[in-house]
């Protein structure tokens, strides 16, 4: 018997090394468009790849992954974190988890990940064909099982006629957009604070139920960090259907007004004589504070607590709890690593993640219509579906 994965990346040498161990007189193939083997591992997480998150916050996966959270609870149970921290443990890669749930190989080192996936699949005999794109079924014709592994549609390594085939073999497509990305800002005074974290923000789209939380990073061209990663990821398709322009409102510290206004009251009880700008509430950093004091209070910038009044404080309190800042797209210089879209949930066995129009296809990463969060969880998501249909070929053996 014979397999073809098509995708060199972490869903297809998932797929092939778990397939080899379970069936180890399967034949099973790599086909890799590129030259690059396992890129994405390779830059994800800074270079440290973020392989998995402890799901210790995690109550419900629809906080994680915006699409395919229903599907991913089921396959959870074959499948999940536990097992991917044994799975990779077990074979000579120590992994650490962070303060923020996040887990890494303790070498901190993405190559750690990638060298037990080469070389577990050169040791079990997956043979790894390099520079051979796949368009169609008809160049395998020799084999009697069929994985899709490509990553995100489209992408540098799902070429165009392959997504054809797809579509002529019967199954639906939801057009791929960007997720995971940051947003650039006309705000030149704001982007001025380049590096400034505010660590609690709290991030929402007016009007919509689009809102995140955590640490939100000002750089050079807007906003980036987990906060606005998370949002991004959210609102794929709504940003993405505005051009990426629109408003958004940032609450700097996450606390609610309620609380802000209290601590601006005990600011002008025990300093009435310091100048407003000297003493940054509830942990904003001095240039946020600054720059919301600059912006709400204008020639009043250089007051003392004691010469503001009410309606100052007000407004104080909402540039804190409620600034209103605007995009005007994406960050135009980087490819994102996540897209949502990709081939429909409703075209495959969401047991076996068979293609429901062709037998012995089968799908595993973001080649399907599910994405996660930053954080882990989308290599999660190819380590659980990469197994489930590495099971399901081998059940059929």
């Amino acid at each position: 018997m014979r397999t073809a994965i098509i995708g060199g990346g972490a869903a297809g040498f998932f797929l092939a090394v778990n397939l080899k161990e379970m069936v180890p007189a399967m034949e099973v193939v790599v086909f890799e468009r590129s030259h690059h083997l396992l890129a994405k591992v390779e830059v994800s997480g800074g270079g440290r790849c973020n392989c998995t998150n402890s799901f210790e916050d995690v109550t419900d996966l629809k906080m994680v992954y915006p699409r395919g959270f229903r599907l991913l609870k089921r396959l959870f149970h074959v499948f999940d974190h536990n097992d991917t921290w044994q799975w990779f443990t077990s074979r000579g890669v120590p992994l650490v988890t962070q303060d923020d749930h996040c887990v890494f190989p303790a070498a901190q080192d993405s190559h750690a990940i990638i060298d037990c996936l080469l070389g577990e699949a050169r040791r079990r005999g997956v043979v790894i064909k390099t520079g051979h794109g796949i368009s169609s079924a008809e160049q395998l014709t020799d084999f009697d099982f069929i994985a899709v592994t490509t990553g995100g549609m489209p992408h540098r390594n799902t070429s165009t006629a392959l997504m054809q085939w797809l579509i002529d073999e019967g199954h639906e497509i939801e057009p791929p957009v960007p997720s995971l990305f940051s947003l650039s800002i006309a705000d030149h005074t704001l982007k001025n604070l380049m590096g400034v974290v505010a660590q609690e923000a709290q991030v929402m789209i007016p009007g919509t139920k689009f809102r995140s939380q955590g640490p939100l990073l000002v750089t050079h061209w807007g906003l980036s960090g987990p906060a606005i990663l998370r949002l991004s990821s959210y609102a794929a398709r709504f940003l993405h259907e505005r051009d990426y322009k629109t408003p958004l409102s940032v609450n700097w510290t996450g606390q609610d007004e309620a609380t802000i206004a209290h601590s601006l009251a005990e600011l002008v009880s025990r300093h009435p004589q310091k100048m407003v700008t000297t003493i940054a509430p509830l942990s904003l950093t001095q240039r946020l504070w600054a720059y919301l004091i600059e912006k709400t209070l204008g020639e009043k910038a250089g007051s003392r607590w004691c010469d503001l009044g009410k309606k100052d404080l007000n407004r104080l309190v909402n540039a804190i709890a409620n600034d209103q800042i605007t995009t005007r797209g994406r960050a135009p210089f980087r490819d994102e690593f996540v897209t949502c879209g990709g081939v429909s949930l409703r075209s495959i066995d969401l047991s076996t993640l068979e293609s429901k129009t062709r037998p012995n296809l089968f799908f595993a990463g973001e080649v399907l219509d599910i994405d996660g969060v930053t954080g882990g969880f989308n290599f999660q998501a190819a380590w659980t579906m990469a197994y489930v249909v590495a099971k399901e070929i081998a059940r059929r053996n």
